[in-house]
């Protein structure tokens, strides 16, 4: 009798999270699958001008395997690349024009934007800069793109199709991050899939709809839009920009598109678990606002959606309950069939999916030492530069 009670209850919340995980897999935009691609392309018989903004800081390293990828774009009409060198110390703006030099192709101009002021981070900072340079071409569009993004050559030319095409503001493309450590075959795909867990791309492509989101590796963004919506002024306390430039152009009127790319990738490594818990950590707690019982609904609920099914399983079998058993395993069973379109686009094994509840530990400790970050003081950091909460001085580390 002693024991009863206790698995009676979780007899319940297993079911909770079998019925959140029905919801998931039917009434959140079909976020698990994977077939959101460049919509609908229509080349214009006039190819309007192109502006690419690409903000870099320290970005040796990567520069050889993706800025020749941006000059060789085979694009009709008239493009310019412009890298925003954000206070560099390892070269990255020699790096850049000796690389256009000896690859030619589309013209590359470096600029430097000096340090940013109180009120904005350094990689907006970057952008508005090479927004302002581009202004002066006058461009219809602008391409804003990382240092660490690979384009294939027809990449430019597909984004403005399907822009003109589908009557879009903007037009972005989730870059394939790279896979190939231990620790990015387990953290990665997870992140893709959590990100389109929070923002259905089918929401965000739907006219009327108020889900907005973008994917600052790869953004097409239309040069009358960002005006009207005041980009990237409007969004210069921004820690997730993507994010930020998506709801600000949607504010504006604006239509967005968001999707998983064919041939745009990541060359930057993630190596080590320590890694990419520094790219999550860097914006979780900013994403959940910097709210203290945001933060407490989120592990709750990660807790409950992610964790609840293995350890049901594993108490039901103990305790010989076969109910609580049963719906862990089956709550635990949609959960990993959800999970396996997204490891089928990294191509990844698929024995994978039955671990992604350790993935989402994972997550739930990253972000918790997100906010554990923000309290100390340490606020969001690009490329070297953290960016302290409001009303804290800024530490250069």
């Amino acid at each position: 009798m002693g024991q009863t009670a206790p698995v009676s209850a979780f007899l319940w919340i297993t079911v909770v999270s079998l019925a959140a995980w029905c919801w998931l897999l039917l009434c959140q935009g079909f976020f698990w699958r994977t077939d959101v691609r460049l919509p609908r392309r229509r080349e214009p018989e006039v190819w309007p001008s192109v502006c690419v903004v690409v903000p870099a800081r320290d970005e040796v390293a990567v520069l050889p395997a993706s800025l020749p990828s941006l000059l060789a774009q085979d694009y009709p009409g008239r493009a310019e690349v412009f890298l925003v060198d954000d206070g560099s110390t390892d070269g990255t703006g020699e790096l850049a024009r000796a690389l256009s030099g000896r690859h030619g192709g589309l013209p590359l101009t470096v600029g430097s934007p000096g340090e940013p002021p109180a009120g904005w981070t350094g990689k907006l900072w970057a952008v508005r800069h090479g927004i302002a340079l581009a202004r002066a071409r006058e461009p219809e569009y602008l391409l804003l793109t990382d240092a660490d993004i690979a384009h294939a050559p027809d990449s430019l030319r597909e984004l403005v199709a399907a822009a003109g095409g589908g009557g879009f503001d903007v037009v972005s493309q989730m870059a394939r991050l790279r896979v190939e450590s231990r620790w990015e075959r387990l953290v990665v795909p997870a992140f893709v899939y959590f990100f389109a867990q929070l923002y259905p791309f089918r929401w965000i492509g739907r006219e009327g709809s108020r889900t907005a989101a973008a994917a600052g590796g790869c953004v097409l963004l239309r040069a009358g839009m960002a005006e009207k919506a005041g980009i990237p002024d409007a969004i210069r306390h921004a820690v997730i920009d993507d994010v930020a430039l998506a709801r600000a152009v949607k504010g504006a009127g604006g239509r967005v598109w968001l999707g998983l790319a064919d041939r745009v990738d990541s060359v930057r490594p993630y190596p080590r678990l320590h890694d990419l818990w520094r790219m999550v950590s860097r914006s979780a707690y900013a994403q959940l606002r910097h709210n203290p019982l945001l933060l407490l609904g989120t592990v709750a609920g990660l807790a409950l959606v992610y964790l609840v099914p293995p350890v049901a399983v594993v108490t039901g079998a103990a305790a010989g309950s076969a109910p609580v058993a049963a719906a862990g395993a089956l709550a635990w069973a949609v959960m990993a069939g959800t999970y396996v379109p997204m490891l089928r686009y990294y191509r990844q094994p698929l024995w994978l999916a039955p671990l992604l509840p350790g993935t989402a530990f994972l997550y739930l400790l990253m972000t918790v030492d997100s906010a554990v970050q923000h309290c100390r003081g340490r606020g969001a950091a690009w490329k070297g530069r953290t960016y302290a909460r409001p009303g804290a001085v800024p530490d250069e580390g």
